[in-house]
């Protein structure tokens, strides 16, 4: 539980810091159940069960189950400078905290600024009250300066001399204010409303305008059925926000060693990783609730697999390699099977034909985004992938094959009797091929020069050679129809 010396020599009084939360921005007991939910499930089951013997059991579980990486942790720039100012006036620097000892020591022998460190081990969970009396032993009460972010750190104010706070909230605040209407608050740090929406990548709801394609491609333009394919929009929009947060939590260690997914609020530290564990739930409670009071049944099983899948995707699937890419496929297809269902019309095999192919081309375009990084880096490939760097030419190719297949099958269908009866002038369809051509091998030709970032798609909602393709697209399906 200690590793320090058994009293304090020096006359300054000591600055300890609390580690989840304080020093760091986010909380690796969390981190570490997400990380055995993905590498050790059997490990994470264990660690619940043993949460009945006391949160000290599981917490050296999920020590010895999981693996952190200290040098890639966001750690809180306020408080790193205050650690230096005590430092540079002499005062000894403890790290406190109710963490596995494994981790915490992990973390003060990689920043080297500590003059020894107090953890929870299999015996004792160094949380509130309990972190407060060992604190109070070895330093004496009020001999020492404290540094908390939550609740649990009232104990401990209470007993330290100074109190220095980040990232309260409003409730701790008022609490602490009452112990000490002197505290320091270094900041509040709330997370902002743009990190949330990145979190839940509000941005990638244009993916799940594919459930209004069903409703076009079928010319079923009832105000009953837009309104369905609307509710459909957005319970799909929801259920994608919760399987993206927790993507996010379970590939919060690979993401920090990428160069821009370690911007991700959860692997950045700009949103609470407790905060968002508990919003995936609500959201998927909210989507589901919403499909099941507006939307038939059917909807409700092709989300249901939905989910599955992208689990499924989360925990196992995007490590195997181009297992990975066909489920990616499968996963937007499903949108469009989903928009199906929300308005009671059958997708075509034309259309489900047409949907794998593309999709398939934009997922191999993802992987050759990802592979030309590594390559730039002089990386083997990406850390929880299963690709390696030279495989970049054979992932181009691919992704250009089954592009141009996808134009093959649309070129088959204008040619096939069953556009006659949905298109007063189907001949203005041909033009689509063409521009589909363009577009599949400019989003290839953008990528091999380092101009796209890693979602293909969100790249062509801001390029204006792909707005403008899409476009014509829209254009030239009205003038057939009409």
């Amino acid at each position: 539980m200690l590793l320090a010396p058994s009293s304090v020599d020096s006359p300054k009084i000591p600055l300890v810091v609390d580690l989840d939360g304080t020093l760091l921005r986010s909380d690796l007991l969390v981190e570490s159940f997400a990380g055995c939910l993905s590498e050790s499930p059997l490990a994470a089951v264990r660690a619940l069960f043993a949460l009945r013997r006391g949160k000290e059991q599981m917490k050296s579980i999920l020590a010895h189950a999981a693996q952190i990486d200290p040098s890639s942790l966001p750690y809180d720039a306020d408080v790193l400078a205050t650690i230096e100012e005590a430092r540079n006036q002499g005062c000894p620097v403890y790290l406190a905290s109710a963490g596995h000892a494994r981790f915490v020591e992990a973390v003060a022998s990689h920043l080297g600024l500590f003059d020894g460190w107090f953890a929870s081990d299999e015996s004792i969970n160094l949380a509130g009250s309990e972190k407060a009396r060992v604190l109070e032993k070895e330093f004496g009460k009020g001999g020492f300066d404290y540094i908390g972010n939550d609740r649990a750190d009232l104990a401990v104010w209470q007993s330290a001399r100074n109190r220095i706070a980040i990232r309260l909230s409003p409730r701790v605040t008022k609490l602490l204010t009452a112990i000490d209407a002197d505290a320091v608050i270094l900041s509040q740090g709330h997370s902002n409303w743009k990190s949330w929406l990145k979190l839940l990548r509000v941005h990638q709801y244009v993916k799940n305008v594919l459930v209004f394609v069903p409703l076009m491609t079928s010319h079923t333009f009832e105000a009953h059925a837009l309104v369905m394919a609307l509710a459909a929009f957005v319970s799909f929009s929801l259920c994608a926000s919760a399987v993206y947060v927790l993507n996010d939590l379970i590939d919060i260690q690979a993401d920090r060693t990428h160069p821009s997914k370690s911007k991700r609020p959860l692997a950045a530290g700009t949103v609470p990783i407790l905060q968002a564990g508990l919003v995936a739930p609500l959201l998927l409670v909210i989507s589901f609730g919403l499909a099941a009071l507006v939307l038939p049944s059917l909807f409700v099983l092709v989300l249901a697999s939905y989910l599955a899948l992208t689990t499924a995707y989360t925990f196992s699937l995007k490590r195997k390699m181009l297992v990975d890419v066909v489920v990616l496929a499968m996963l937007y297809t499903v949108r469009v099977i989903a928009g199906g269902a929300a308005v009671g019309v059958d997708v075509s095999e034309w259309l489900l034909a047409f949907s794998m192919f593309l999709f398939t081309s934009l997922a191999l375009v993802k992987r050759f985004i990802e592979l030309l990084g590594c390559v730039d880096a002089n990386r083997p490939g990406p850390a929880n992938r299963n690709y390696q760097a030279g495989d970049v030419n054979i992932v181009a190719a691919l992704a250009a094959a089954s592009g141009f297949n996808a134009v093959t099958v649309l070129a088959l269908y204008i040619s096939s009797d069953a556009v006659q009866a949905l298109y007063v002038h189907p001949q203005w369809l041909w033009l689509i091929c063409p521009i589909m051509i363009y577009w599949i091998a400019r989003v290839l030709l953008m990528a091999q020069r380092r101009l796209l970032d890693d979602d293909p798609i969100v790249f062509a909602m801001k390029d204006r050679n792909s707005l403008v393709a899409g476009l014509l697209i829209l254009l030239i399906t009205a003038a057939a129809t009409f």
